[in-house]
């Protein structure tokens, strides 16, 4: 078989490379592993009719309009902002932290203009490293350590099985933190949920005369069937492409258990947060994602953290970024020849937002277009 591309993986990041490049006339294989297209995104309807994220909840949300028509291109979006809250010593909590989180732990009644200043009061009351390299540190420098124990000490312990102090600063990149009454747990100006879910979304993505789909098949048992003679595009997992090397870089997983109870509504907000008590991290309700009617039923997924399974999370270790920063090396010698190019998370051992893998995308096959 020879095409002009072949695409490792049919997740958004090989699905978005899929339709760009068919679009401008080229011929491409997509080669996926599993047997179901759209990556961790899949989504799919139970017996009673609710839309279900097999590997947990996935909100859309971007401040990229050009993304945000490229995705409105493959399907209408709901108008959906999401909220969190964080089950915490026996009660509910709005999170991220916001002026309502810090005066109901603290019980205080400060305006916005005076979280700022009760925050970083508490933050001198603290103990951390001013080099900021860790996690933890991180974290207690923007809110001190009482909201740090209280809600990101031992979920994070959970979701990556080591103590915070040894995880990557970078990783707090991610928490958003508010002084006003803001409860949504993202203010990019474009989110939503695709009506119709992810999987019919990435479908249209595919549904081209120049795309060939290959399911349930791995592209290293097939690879030397396979020609191209433009570019190969891999989303899978960066150690293993390089025959582990370097050795194998860790991954997360998650344990995604699934209940369906008769009562209409069970949880306050579509996702809650479990930091200190029981063995999972979260627990989402999904039809509170999408809007979906259905009468004394709901559906409720518990996440609990694992090592082996399908990865999830990379573990930003300093053992990990070293072997991440010895794989790129070899990426960046073979995306130098215009023949090869790594996309996604798996691919470049980086946390990718969706908005994000699909912009990453977008950019990598437009330069690659220009030369």
């Amino acid at each position: 078989m020879r095409y002009d591309c072949v695409i490792v993986g049919a997740g958004l990041a090989g699905a978005t490379s899929a339709r760009l490049l068919a679009e401008v006339g080229f011929s491409v294989i997509v080669v996926e592993a599993k047997r179901h297209i759209a990556g961790q995104c899949y989504d799919y309807k139970d017996d009673s009719g609710i839309t279900i994220h097999k590997y947990g909840p996935h909100i859309f949300h971007t401040r990229k309009k050009e993304v945000w028509d490229f995705v409105n291109r493959f399907s209408d979006f709901s108008d959906y902002q999401h909220r969190v809250q964080s089950y915490s010593e026996g009660q509910y909590y709005k999170f991220p932290i916001n002026r309502d989180t810090v005066n109901s732990v603290f019980g205080v009644n400060l305006k916005s203009k005076e979280v700022s200043l009760f925050l970083k009061q508490q933050v001198e009351n603290s103990t951390f490293d001013s080099s900021l390299k860790s996690f933890r540190d991180v974290v207690v420098s923007q809110v001190g350590e009482r909201l740090y124990k209280m809600f990101f000490e031992s979920y994070t312990r959970k979701q990556w099985s080591c103590d915070p102090s040894d995880l990557s600063g970078t990783l707090a990149g991610r928490i958003p933190i508010r002084f006003n009454t803001d409860d949504r747990y993202f203010n990019d100006p474009y989110q939503g949920m695709p009506v119709r879910g992810y999987t019919t979304m990435v479908t249209n993505m595919l549904d081209h005369e120049k795309i060939h789909l290959m399911l349930g098949c791995d592209y290293f048992s097939i690879k030397d069937q396979i020609n191209f003679s433009k570019v190969l595009i891999y989303t899978g997992l960066l150690d293993r492409f390089f025959d582990y090397k370097y050795g194998q870089l860790q991954y997360r997983s998650v344990d995604i258990r699934l209940k369906t109870l008769e009562m209409q509504s069970y949880l306050p907000v579509a996702v809650v947060n479990y930091p200190n008590d029981y063995d999972w991290t979260r627990i989402t309700e999904f039809k509170k994602l999408t809007g979906e009617e259905s009468p004394r039923k709901t559906t409720i997924c518990y996440e609990y953290p694992k090592e082996k399974g399908d990865p999830f999370y990379t573990v930003p270790t300093e053992e990990n970024l070293q072997k991440r920063m010895q794989y790129m090396s070899e990426v960046e010698k073979l995306e130098k020849s215009s023949n090869y190019l790594f996309i996604g998370r798996l691919a470049e051992y980086q946390y990718y937002n969706m908005d994000l893998v699909i912009e990453v995308a977008m950019n990598k096959i437009k330069e690659w277009l220009s030369k």
